[in-house]
């Protein structure tokens, strides 16, 4: 028996890869397929089986691709239901890979349909228990993502029950393989691990303690922030099929000259530039939103993009299909090309360009009392900024300027300091600025982190929002 975990750390997502005596299966599969089928391939096996543990709402799944390639059929738990071709299987159905076999547990809570898949070896003992976002390191699934039109509560005392009646009876010493870890939006406190054992959840997860129902809901819903607004689009793709990626691929990774570039610009199109931070804000194309590969990619495309209108690429060389695959495991499938030569070629033509300015802490420290017009604008999540900000400060989180009347409520005097956590989430809340006409800002380098140990600037808490 082999078991490897393939995870992607820009969704903190894990894929798993099992096999035995030449038969594989994937659990939750990413939309970019290749790993799985070369993985297969180099170990002389066959993919007998593509489970899914629920319809993720974090990202696209690979599961009909990688069907239609290996022709294995794609399993999902009780309760499904989906617009292709899929085995919904029973509850405690068993299915043999190998000497081994995967037993389901319908676990629902997180969703109607979630479902754990239990791992038994050779000699039918339990080993592993591969539990999508039903259980992770430290948390469990968040009840509030469901399609359905059950409450957060509802989903919670359902998740308590799943708990009570298929985790905790299991064995201590077996392995617990999530979909998920730290990072994820599909939990609220997940540990920095990627894998534990059921015993080790029995005594650090607070939502496998002693606690009654009522508690239980209680805990798990409080404290819950809003998921990102690409979670239900992503919810819904997996759930009725889409475009195959080499489909995507085959409309997106088309080199466009400057001339071509420019002549699909309009307002329906969107320039999105993946470059690193720290290249993007020295110059880049007036009016495109800057998302960098370096970052948290996937989550800030699908929270900030919009997926009815057609993106052009601008990236660094050799990084276009990169750039493509990962925006395309998060749902967008209207890439219609990326720029020759990339940036360098559009100012070598004489083109119109346009920067960011960026200033240290310390700059911002001697400006503040001098400047009547200065205003900080953190961009951080509204915890973040509770748990400490420069006095005055603005707080508009980033996953909120996509409402342009946010950005809007900017007068054409003040001077705007936008920061985040770590300076990569104030240039993608600049790009967005600048593209709706807003120029009189800067970028604070470094953003909070050194920003708080600046002494020249005072610092607050909002302890009010922090209980």
């Amino acid at each position: 028996m082999y078991i490897q975990q393939l995870y992607t750390g820009c969704l903190s997502e894990a894929a798993y890869y099992i096999e035995s005596n030449g038969e594989a299966a994937i659990i939750d599969p990413l939309r970019d397929i290749e790993e799985y089928i070369t993985l297969a391939k180099e170990r002389k096996a066959v993919i007998k089986y593509i489970f899914e543990t629920h319809f993720h709402a974090d990202f696209v799944s690979g599961h009909l691709d990688l069907s239609k390639q290996t022709g294995a059929p794609i399993i999902y738990g009780p309760q499904t239901t989906t617009n292709f071709p899929a085995h919904i299987s029973k509850d405690g159905e068993v299915f043999n890979l190998g000497k081994v076999s995967f037993t389901v547990l319908h676990t629902p809570g997180h969703t109607i349909e979630s479902s754990c898949y239990l791992l038994k070896d050779e000699a039918g003992k339990a080993n592993a228990i591969f539990s999508g976002d039903t259980l992770f390191v430290g948390d469990v699934g968040r009840p509030d993502l469901s399609s359905g039109d059950m409450s957060k509560e509802e989903l919670a005392g359902i998740m308590y029950d799943t708990i009570q009646n298929k985790i905790l009876p299991l064995a201590d010493d077996i392995l617990v393989y999530p979909a998920h870890g730290a990072g994820s939006s599909c939990g609220k406190n997940l540990g920095p691990n990627t894998f534990s054992t059921i015993g080790e959840e029995k005594k650090s997860n607070y939502a496998l303690q002693s606690q009654s129902k009522e508690e239980f809901i209680k805990v798990l819903t409080d404290g819950l922030e809003e998921a990102p607004k690409y979670f239900s689009m992503n919810a819904k793709i997996n759930k009725e099929g889409y475009d195959s990626l080499d489909a995507i691929k085959a409309k997106g990774l088309i080199a466009l000259t400057v001339e071509a570039f420019k002549n699909k610009l309009n307002d329906d199109v969107i320039i999105v530039d993946t470059r690193p931070v720290d290249i993007f804000t020295q110059g880049f194309i007036p009016e495109s939103i800057f998302i960098g590969l370096d970052g948290r990619f996937a989550e800030w495309a699908g929270s900030i993009l919009p997926f009815d209108k057609t993106l052009l690429l601008v990236t660094e060389k050799d990084k276009e299909e990169e750039s493509l695959v990962r925006l395309a495991r998060v749902g967008f499938s209207k890439i219609e090309g990326y720029l020759a030569g990339g940036f360098d070629a559009w100012q070598a033509a004489g083109e119109k360009v346009d920067m960011i300015i960026e200033v240290e802490p310390d700059e911002l420290a001697m400006d503040i009392p001098h400047d009547p017009n200065l205003v900080v604008v953190d961009v951080r999540r509204e915890a973040e900024f509770a748990e400490g900000h420069v006095k005055d400060a603005i707080n508009l989180p980033l996953d909120e300027m996509v409402d342009v009347a946010s950005i809007a409520e900017f007068e054409e005097n003040q001077n705007l300091y936008v920061h985040c956590g770590g300076g990569y989430r104030s240039v993608i809340a600049a790009s967005l600025m600048k593209r709706q006409g807003v120029h009189n800002l800067r970028n604070v380098t470094g953003g909070w982190a050194k920003i708080k140990e600046e002494k020249g600037i005072k610092i607050k808490k909002e302890t009010s929002a922090l209980n």
